[in-house]
């Protein structure tokens, strides 16, 4: 009964008692689903409030719409619950094409809080010329110390950037196999090594820009930033990994006839990523204040609105 308190609150004038336990989730997961819109919004509203500085709030605004968009993607799953492998995979992809656009976006945010443009050929003076240390594996491809440059960051960008492309491939080709009925293991793993080789890279290379650049993007909590989406990305994966583990061991059974073992562990992994949005929609009012921008000066507008 942990559940029915908080859904009366939210849901006044129900007899939840009366509701059988799929009903109930629904619910709970419908009011997940609110608060992280509830949230979202109010942050999403403040920025356009004080709205100084269009480079950097634009990929702000792209960031924090992560959190309600894996909410909505999983609510949809819940509800149509007996849906195809096919239906399911294309939920996954939209969550997870998403999820490379941000990561670009954090990245491109990064630039702009450094005054670094390199379509523009522009990098500030005090940081050409630093050292970048590369850790194994990357360390066995490049040098394992280079100089910092135009040409660096840019391979930075580009290895961000890959991802943004190669996750949205793959997953149309991924949807593509399932809708034909091939899909066979080894196909399946190989689509998983080529997004994990992706991925790696594009988080590697955030994480070598915040390594090289921590004392001047301190002011902007960088981590804090960069934490909100790594840790939707690692819930989601992990907690997916479990649930196959919990699936195989045989923890988690099905005991109704219309609804398979595999129906049930997407539905409990959606409802977890729900309640988690929740959890990171708050977090995010921290990590992407509008303060900044309240006390925004009039020259830096202008400058903003003259490089867009």
């Amino acid at each position: 009964m942990d559940i029915v308190l908080p859904l009366r609150i939210m849901f006044p004038g129900m007899d939840l008692t009366k509701m059988d336990p799929g009903t109930l989730t629904l619910l709970a997961a419908a009011g997940g689903v609110m608060l992280t819109m509830h949230f979202t919004v109010q942050l999403l509203s403040q920025h356009l409030f004080f709205w100084k500085n269009p480079k950097e709030q634009k990929a702000i605004i792209i960031i924090i719409l992560m959190a309600p968009l894996y909410a909505i993607d999983s609510f949809v799953g819940l509800l149509d619950i007996q849906g195809s492998k096919a239906f399911f995979t294309f939920l996954d992809s939209v969550k997870e094409c998403y999820e490379a656009l941000v990561i670009a976006k954090f990245l491109a945010l990064m630039y702009s809080y450094l005054n670094i443009s390199l379509s523009k050929n522009i990098v500030p003076d005090e940081i050409k010329g630093r050292e970048i240390h590369h850790s194994f594996p990357v360390s066995l491809f490049l040098p394992r110390k280079l100089r910092l440059e135009h040409h660096t960051l840019k391979l930075l960008k580009i290895w961000t950037w890959q991802f943004v492309v190669i996750r949205p491939l793959c997953s149309i080709l991924m949807i593509l196999f399932e809708l034909v009925g091939f899909y066979p293991s080894w196909l399946s793993w190989t689509f998983n090594f080529i997004l994990n080789i992706s991925v790696s890279m594009a988080l590697y290379s955030l994480v070598l820009f915040y390594h090289v650049f921590a004392k001047e993007l301190a002011p902007h909590k960088p981590l804090a930033k960069f934490l909100c989406i790594k840790g939707i990305v690692f819930f989601s994966f992990w907690q997916g990994l479990a649930l196959d583990v919990l699936v195989s061991a045989g923890v988690i059974k099905s005991h109704h006839f219309w609804l398979d073992v595999e129906h049930i562990q997407e539905a409990i992994q959606n409802v977890l990523v729900i309640l988690e949005m929740v959890f990171f929609s708050v977090i995010q009012q921290y990590a992407y204040h509008v303060a900044p921008y309240r006390g925004f000066g009039a020259e830096n507008t202008k400058k903003e609105k003259k490089d867009e």
